[in-house]
């Protein structure tokens, strides 16, 4: 992580850090609950969870392209988990298409929840895994220098000609 002395000597992270370590966090959390997630819903098909709190009915799935939560489930695991996991090993160790992995690892993620809302009723976790995609994506822009979230309307000032001057060309 690059790290920065100030002027007090107190050592401070960049935004480049910050955004690493915000998706490295939501990369690893997103993975371990996409595969738990869509193991219980695989397994929801095989072991009766009526009565506890990852019981999921069946009215869900009434209008939806699926007789079960096996496909949907191995989807959560796979592709979302799965992507999420990868992601988060290709940019622990700094490898080459990290950046591509974490890109496609968020929009994944959105993308799921607009899916899954079309399904079943809304949740307070749509919210957040869709508020964890959406940061995910914004951390990877940062990473790749598009999105400059603390850049200063004086930085751009410095570089305007001032009032009244023409440009040199």
């Amino acid at each position: 992580m690059p790290i920065l002395p100030t002027s007090k000597g107190v050592a401070t992270m960049t935004t480049q850090g910050i955004a690493r370590r915000v998706l490295l966090t939501i990369q690893i959390f997103v993975g371990i609950t996409s595969v738990f997630g869509g193991a219980a819903l695989v397994l929801g098909g095989v072991i009766d969870f009526g009565g506890t709190v990852i019981a999921i009915p069946p009215e869900y799935l009434e209008g939806s392209p699926f007789s079960s939560f096996l496909v949907p489930g191995l989807v959560l695991a796979i592709v979302v988990g799965g992507t999420h996991v990868v992601a988060f090993v290709m940019l622990s160790r700094r490898m080459r298409w990290a950046m591509i992995a974490c890109a496609v690892a968020g929009f994944g993620m959105v993308v799921w929840v607009f899916v899954q809302m079309v399904f079943i009723p809304f949740s307070p976790l749509q919210a957040v895994y869709f508020g964890l995609g959406l940061v995910e994506l914004a951390a990877t822009m940062v990473q790749l220098d598009i999105l400059h979230p603390w850049a200063h309307a004086s930085v751009h000032r410095d570089h305007a000609p001032e009032a009244g001057t023409a440009r040199s060309t």
